[in-house]
């Protein structure tokens, strides 16, 4: 820059005028300037005698304004040099704000730095403003562009996440009617439409076409929900008529079998009775209740009296109860088991006595042949046992296994102290896992044997 450069013709400006002096008890004066910052920016302009402030360039030299007479060259400068400080500052703060702000705010504040930048009246490197602006621009072109991005994405999210609500809803409309849980599953398609409902208020705006064609498939899918929940409640309610009458027919057969003595094919019938209760289906609970205790009260009739005729025979039945009771400590006098044949001829002649002796109190049979099963399982047992020790194949089997096994172990040991010279504690821990291993398997063969 020369200050040979042709001078252009001032444009008529306002002639700003020089800050008068502030009193004392006045408000603060601005903060003093960065002096570095301060002298870099007025070597961009000069003053001519005129009271011209000029701002030199590249490309030449433009007024930027006047100063009256009678103040220092300094003087004129700064006024202009404190506005492109100012400008400066804005820039700076553009920059630091770009990736905090939305690219709508920022843009914002370069559409108004721009306005500034386009024939400002300061005095600075102007043209590096341009250039640091133009720069934040592409900063917040850049932005834009991940903001754009990020909303898609997030756009794309929100219609997936609202796709899945909408394909819940229709595989609920679609579930067999006969499995269906209705209070779940209503209660769901409420969830459904809450989730909706918060995720149209809260979350990213999506095209109206996509979100309408969403809520029809909803709103499709709700009222086919709702068709086949009526028509299943209507046939349930048609079906519970039907139960009713069934089970009303099953109390008129029972109370007719209820003064039957006739004991045996009559429990026989009254069982046949019950499996047809059970597969008549079932009305609403009070009047299922009700209908089960007629039903109820009709086989306790017979039943009761067939335990009064059984309990006047049974009291014959104490003197074979307490021979029974002689066979059975006879026969428990066997256990433990040590001499396996005449263990089993001694129950064999307990079991040919115990048949001819006849029948015992009902309340008593399980109770006295249960003890004498335990004998009888016991000796069966012993049987079982000893087969299995002597069974030539399984031995074979056993000595040949243990032998393997014996052989294995004995690998193991010298591969153990190999390891161990090499000094690897690893391999150490792990061959002595398999040892171990192996030799808890050789127990269980040698305790077979």
């Amino acid at each position: 820059m020369s200050d040979s450069t042709p001078t252009p013709k001032p444009k008529p400006r306002p002639i700003p005028r020089p800050r008068p002096v502030a009193p004392k008890d006045a408000a603060p004066a601005p903060a003093p300037l960065d002096q570095a910052a301060a002298s870099a920016a007025a070597a961009w302009g000069r003053v001519d005698s005129e009271g011209n402030v000029w701002l030199r360039s590249d490309s030449g030299e433009r007024i930027v304004g006047q100063y009256a007479a009678g103040g220092s060259t300094e003087d004129a400068l700064g006024l202009y040099v404190r506005r492109y400080l100012d400008l400066a500052a804005q820039v700076s703060l553009l920059e630091s704000r770009v990736g905090n702000v939305s690219p709508e705010e920022s843009k914002a504040s370069l559409k108004s730095l721009d306005e500034q930048l386009t024939e400002p009246a300061v005095i600075g490197d102007v043209e590096a403003l341009r250039t640091r602006l133009a720069t934040v621009r592409e900063m917040v072109d850049q932005r834009s562009a991940e903001v754009r991005a990020e909303r898609e994405a997030a756009v794309a999210k929100a219609i997936e996440e609202r796709t899945a609500l909408i394909e819940r809803a229709e595989e609920i409309a679609s579930s067999d009617p006969a499995t269906i849980h209705w209070r779940d599953s209503r209660e769901e398609f409420g969830q459904i439409f809450e989730a909706w409902k918060s995720a149209q208020k809260n979350g990213p705006r999506i095209a109206r076409s996509v979100e309408e064609g969403l809520w029809q498939r909803y709103s499709k899918a709700r009222t086919k929900y709702d068709r086949i929940r009526r028509a299943h409640f209507a046939e349930r309610d048609t079906e519970r008529v039907e139960v009713v009458a069934r089970k009303k027919k099953l109390i008129a057969r029972a109370e007719a079998l209820s003064d039957s003595t006739d004991w045996g094919p009559t429990a026989g019938q009254y069982r046949d009775l019950m499996d047809e209760w059970r597969q008549a289906g079932k009305t609403a609970r009070k009047d299922d209740d009700k209908l089960w205790a007629k039903f109820r009260a009709a086989q306790q009739k017979f039943f009761d009296a067939r335990n009064s005729h059984f309990a006047e025979r049974d009291a014959e039945f104490e003197e074979n109860l307490a021979a029974k009771v002689e066979l059975v400590e006879e026969a428990e006098t066997i256990l433990p088991i040590k001499d396996l044949d005449a263990a089993r001829e001694k129950l064999h002649s307990v079991q040919d006595r115990w048949e001819a002796i006849g029948m015992v109190p009902r309340n008593e049979v399980g109770r006295i042949e249960g003890r004498l099963r335990k004998v009888e399982d016991a000796l069966r047992s012993a049987e079982a046992e000893k087969w299995r020790k002597s069974d030539p194949q399984k031995k074979q089997r056993s000595d040949g296994m243990a032998a393997q096994l014996e052989s294995l172990i004995a690998e193991l040991d010298d591969e153990i102290a190999a390891a161990e010279s090499a000094g690897n504690s690893a391999k150490v821990a792990e061959l002595q896992d398999a040892k171990g291993a192996r030799e808890a398997w050789l127990a269980q063969v040698t305790k077979d044997l």
